[in-house]
């Protein structure tokens, strides 16, 4: 019998800063249900891990640049966090334009921690419930969102998480909404 991801391609998109955890543990999760994933980024190379913010975590080898990825190659996205990270992505056009495209497709887009600052500036939270880290709360409720305080949140084709400790619903979460 064969994984229930079986030929499902998922891009992580992430940069300098990416939390460590949050990268892997999506990653880990899909792989361990058939599902194949790419990193994504905004060069070539590698890019470095952190943990809690501020510690070196290692490098993380690059599969695609973003500029050059097609939405209709993956069937979901995964937005990590990580402060650094997701302040990196949102001021460059070819992710912005890639977040937003994803989102506008229907198919899943996850994003957990500081992740959902780059769908803010994508320009696709207004009317959406969605959660967070609680420092950037403020910034999606000024975007046009619903804020919740919960370990995950589902609304449409977005599903949200808080934090690292949030990992295991956003990752059950991810994998059902990739077997719907």
């Amino acid at each position: 019998m064969s994984a229930p991801l079986t030929g499902r391609r998922v891009a992580i998109l992430a940069a300098d800063g990416v939390e460590r955890v949050e990268f892997e543990q999506p990653r880990d999760a899909l792989a361990a249900n058939g599902a194949r994933t790419d990193l994504l980024s905004l060069r070539p190379g590698t890019i470095a891990a952190r943990d809690h913010d501020l510690d070196p975590a290692g490098e993380l080898p690059v599969d695609l640049v973003v500029g050059r990825a097609a939405v209709d190659d993956y069937d979901a996205l995964v937005l990590p966090g990580g402060t650094v990270n997701p302040d990196k992505l949102r001021i460059d056009a070819d992710a912005v334009d890639f977040v937003r495209a994803f989102v506008r497709s229907g198919k899943p887009v996850a994003a957990i921690c500081h992740g959902p600052w780059t769908l803010v500036e994508a320009g696709v939270v207004d009317g959406r419930t969605v959660t967070s880290y609680p420092s950037i709360r403020t910034d999606l409720a000024n975007a046009g969102a619903t804020v919740v305080d919960r370990e995950v949140a589902v609304d449409g084709n977005l599903i949200t998480s808080r934090d690292p400790d949030d990992l295991p619903a956003f990752c059950a979460a991810l994998v059902d909404a990739l077997r719907a």
